[in-house]
């Protein structure tokens, strides 16, 4: 399994995610792969994790969506309902890496979430190594793909006017 090198990736984690994060920072420096960390650098920070999220997501969509994200909290639930409340974002809770295999595979996300309090930092790795080593490449799902983009669309609507 090869991680993809090309991509920039931003990082963001609550006060509850603190360990995790710094696994995965030490993890993505292991693997030569470029990140921003956006916060939060200690336990004592208690920036909720909905502003988190939206820092993530603010600098995938201001790079045009080349930059991909990880979020994580306490169990990457409450990340990955934030994220998707903007435009073009994509993002997942993934516990296991076939969860993490579709999340790119069959649904085409650009973030992925993770939880501190329900995978440990070795899982978490092989989780993330398994969404980084994968692109999307359409086939059966580009219809269900598109469908979901038409239905944002659709949601997003006023914003574009």
């Amino acid at each position: 399994m090869t991680v993809v090198k090309n991509k920039k990736y931003v990082i963001g984690a609550d006060n509850a995610a603190i360990f995790l994060k710094r696994e995965i920072t030490n993890f993505l420096e292991d693997l030569g792969i470029e990140y921003e960390d956006v916060g939060v650098f200690s336990e004592s920070d208690q920036t909720y994790y909905p502003e988190i999220a939206r820092r993530v997501t603010d600098k995938v969509i201001e790079s045009n969506y080349k930059k991909e994200g990880i979020l994580i909290c306490g169990t990457g639930i409450g990340m990955a309902i934030t994220a998707n409340k903007f435009p073009g974002i994509y993002a997942a809770a993934c516990y296991d890496i076939y969860a993490a295999e579709r999340a790119r595979l069959s649904n085409n996300t650009n973030i992925i979430t993770l939880g501190a309090r329900i995978t440990g930092p070795i899982l978490a790795k092989k989780i993330l190594k398994e969404w980084l080593s994968l692109e999307f490449n359409g086939g059966r799902s580009l219809p269900k793909v598109k469908k979901i983009k038409e239905y944002e669309n659709e949601n997003f609507r006023m914003k574009k006017e």
